[in-house]
């Protein structure tokens, strides 16, 4: 990523670094509403695995990590994913 914005930078000096990452979109997102909609969607998606999860299979959150990052095409911030999803699984 950190690549590519600078060779993005070399092509336009005057660039700044954090709107070419954002144009370019390699900026992650950890706004608590979109994690949280993307998390929505992925659960709603995955009822089998949200009742193993309820059962005590807690090692499926990094399954609905992953899932959340393939929805958002991994613009999601995983850190911020981990919490809200711990959250809305109770």
């Amino acid at each position: 990523a950190a690549k590519r914005v600078y060779s993005e930078m070399t092509r336009s000096p005057d660039g700044d670094p954090a709107a070419i990452a954002e144009r370019l979109g390699l900026v992650q997102v950890s706004d608590q509403g979109a994690l949280a909609t993307w998390v929505d969607e992925v659960l709603a998606a995955s009822p089998a695995e949200v009742a193993r999860y309820k059962a005590g299979e807690t090692k499926l959150l990094s399954f609905f990590v992953g899932q959340v990052m393939k929805r958002s095409k991994g613009k999601a911030d995983p850190k911020g994913v981990q919490p809200v999803l711990q959250q809305k699984l109770g």
